[in-house]
């Protein structure tokens, strides 16, 4: 049986957690495990979701409401005891140095661009699957 990989995606607008879903196929790249999603449209669920673990990567949305997901990562980086690696959706390239100050591990742009949005997944996944054998 394949092993599958746990993304979290959070986004309180189902259109943003619907391109990341459409972008992402089956799988962002060869090498890396199949993707199940685990979506969230509040804060309170991504932390629940955090605290029951599994998650391989975070994929958050920094445009969301109430919380961004740009506070979200920020919290997460500080609260969560091996904080899986965390993908963000910024609202635009110069928004970037924010993705920095959250300890984002990747980010891209929104609307999400899939071959651009895979390949940050897929790095991020190899990554993980990297930590997870050492």
């Amino acid at each position: 049986m394949q092993p599958t990989a746990t993304v979290l995606v959070y986004s309180d607008d189902s259109n943003t957690r619907e391109q990341v879903r459409l972008a992402t196929g089956r799988r962002p790249a060869p090498d890396v495990p199949v993707v199940e999603f685990l979506e969230c449209a509040t804060p309170a669920a991504v932390i629940k979701e955090l605290d029951r673990g599994g998650i391989d990567v975070c994929v958050l949305d920094g445009e969301a409401v109430p919380m961004g997901g740009m506070g979200m990562c920020r919290q997460i980086k500080d609260e969560v005891f091996n904080c899986p690696p965390v993908l963000l959706l910024i609202g635009r390239p110069q928004d970037a140095w924010l993705a920095t100050w959250s300890r984002a591990d990747a980010a891209v742009t929104l609307p999400v661009e899939p071959v651009e949005f895979a390949s940050a997944l897929a790095s991020l996944l190899r990554r993980k699957a990297l930590q997870q054998s050492a």
